[in-house]
């Protein structure tokens, strides 16, 4: 996009409000409207508003979490270098002005001023369909909601018009950090209903489209791959009313000209860049560049193991000796990320997630693994990655197929639209991939539940089972809800070891979110979910 296309789409920021004929005379409409719109730039945007939808991608969090209340949400405590952290053990109420902890349920005194976008009254009996639909809907959302035990709807209890109680199945230590995440989101039951269908018993198609909730910021205009506008919704009452008034959510797919909208003041903030570009960005001073790593995220190297040549452990492995680690750090990430490979041989393994694996890049060791795999004339496989976050997909994968090749693995690149990525994951098909994956909840079994069990959720790409593996898990998910710290701590380094040694998927790094914005914007918060939040955020 040419800078002058993007200032003609953001000129209009006031009621139609175009610049001034006289450069040297800004209007004071034209100035209060830019100072409470944020212009954001990214490669790749949302490709559904509902986080309960079938395969939303990740820029479809961020719609979410600013469109839609939850139950409960975090406090915010100080993170690295100062910048506003979520406290991953603090709680307090977003759409519940109280709740109460009993020993085997919850219950939520809900807020009786708070009311939808189309200014209905939300009720206990929203609560009770919205979570009722975030367990029944399949897919992501169902599996999110299982990781708290959160599984039917018989637990969600409507006690009166403002009251409602979740009943816990046992004890779990993720039940209740669960109900905080993107997905327990309260939706406008009335309107849903009314644009449901028999086929469509929960409204997806509806609320794909729009949004349907109560939260700060609502979607007036959805173009997908293009731009996403928000308004703030004045009536807003789970929080102090935001500052920014609209977000213009510009998709800009060529990362030279964010950079550019972002150096010349025409854009407030951008992420997704490549991170040479920050690194500069950061050198220079004229941005706030943050960067902060993933709260238990990794980007891998994953694997089908259903499948030949990656359903043998030795051809696995052979992979992980020939992949180039160290180029990938230096030439892809420019040192933005904390490595996660060539621990030493000694080193024992900790109670923590992520921790590196003890693979280097050793072609020879690759060579002979891979010989006495049955293979050692190589083979032919396709490398896939997702567009939405191509500059570190790209040549990351550029790297790992010209590191392949010297063991004789011959891969051709696969490049998937971001708006395909999610459900082409999903089918559990392609051979060979690079990912990310970053646990909301911050504990090494709630990783490890959606990315090694058995129960093969979406994020468990590799399709891998193992009964140990699963053994283990739940072991640890229960000595965590009992507080026996020996078994959790015997069971979590016993699945760190066991993920190591059958290598479904290779640990390359911990990224960094990095978000570079003006001088003038404040409020930044770092959240689980690694998207923005505009409700804190200010323009000075």
């Amino acid at each position: 996009m040419k800078r002058r296309d993007f200032l003609k789409s953001v000129s209009g920021l006031a009621a139609g409000a175009a610049l001034p004929a006289m450069p040297s005379v800004i209007s004071t409409a034209y100035a209060d409207a830019r100072s409470e719109t944020l212009l954001i730039v990214s490669e790749g945007g949302p490709n559904n508003l509902d986080i309960h939808g079938v395969g939303t991608n990740v820029p479809g969090y961020e719609v979410s979490w600013n469109c839609y209340d939850r139950l409960i949400s975090h406090e915010m405590k100080s993170g690295p270098g100062g910048v506003p952290y979520y406290d991953r053990d603090k709680f307090k109420g977003e759409l519940a002005e109280d709740f109460k902890i009993d020993e085997m349920s919850v219950t939520f005194k809900l807020r009786k001023n708070a009311k939808f976008h189309d200014g209905t009254p939300v009720t206990a009996k929203d609560v009770k369909w919205s979570l009722d639909r975030a367990v029944s809907v399949g897919g992501f959302p169902t599996f999110q909601m299982s990781a708290g035990s959160l599984t039917k709807p018989e637990q969600f209890v409507v006690i009166d018009d403002h009251t409602v109680r979740v009943d816990f199945l046992k004890k779990d230590k993720l039940t209740i950090p669960d109900l905080a995440v993107i997905v327990p989101c309260i939706v406008n039951s009335e309107l849903v209903k009314k644009n449901a269908s028999e086929k469509d018993p929960w409204g997806l198609e509806f609320t794909k489209q729009q949004t349907a909730g109560s939260g700060a910021y609502k979607v007036t205009k959805w173009t997908a791959g293009t731009e996403v506008i928000m308004e703030r919704n004045d009536d807003w009452v789970c929080g102090p009313l935001p500052k920014i008034k609209r977000v213009i959510w510009r998709m800009v797919p060529q990362a030279g000209n964010r950079r550019a909208l972002l150096e010349r003041g025409d854009a407030d903030i951008s992420y997704e860049l490549p991170n040479k570009d920050f690194q500069e960005m950061k050198a220079n001073g004229k941005l706030n560049v943050v960067s902060l790593p993933f709260s238990n995220g990794i980007q891998y190297i994953g694997m089908n193991v259903t499948k030949p040549p990656f359903d043998n452990p030795k051809v696995r492995q052979a992979v992980a000796y020939a992949l180039p680690y160290q180029k990938i750090m230096d030439a892809v990430m420019f040192g933005l990320a904390n490595p996660m490979f060539g621990a030493a041989k000694d080193k024992p393994t900790e109670v923590a997630w992520p921790q590196p694996h003890k693979y280097n890049t050793d072609i020879e060791k690759a060579k002979a693994l891979l010989a006495e795999a049955g293979y050692a004339g190589g083979f032919e496989t396709t490398i896939s990655f997702d567009l939405n976050f191509a500059g570190v997909n790209e040549p990351l994968c550029v790297l790992v197929q010209e590191s392949l090749a010297q063991i004789g693995i011959k891969t051709t690149i696969n490049k998937v639209p971001g708006a395909n990525w999610r459900t082409e994951l999903n089918k559990k098909e392609m051979p060979l991939f690079t990912n990310v994956f970053s646990g909301w909840l911050d504990y090494p079994e709630y990783f490890f539940y959606w990315c090694y069990h058995g129960n093969n959720s979406v994020f468990n790409t590799m399709s891998y089972k193992s009964a140990e593996m699963d053994k283990l898990i739940d072991g640890a998910r229960t000595a965590a809800a009992s507080g026996d710290k020996a078994a959790y701590d015997k069971d979590v380094k016993g699945f760190v070891d066991l993920a190591f040694t059958d290598i479904p998927r290779i640990p390359l790094y911990q990224p960094f979110v990095n978000v570079a914005m003006q001088k003038n914007i404040s409020g930044y918060q770092y959240w689980f979910h690694r998207r923005l939040d505009y409700r804190a955020m200010a323009k000075g």
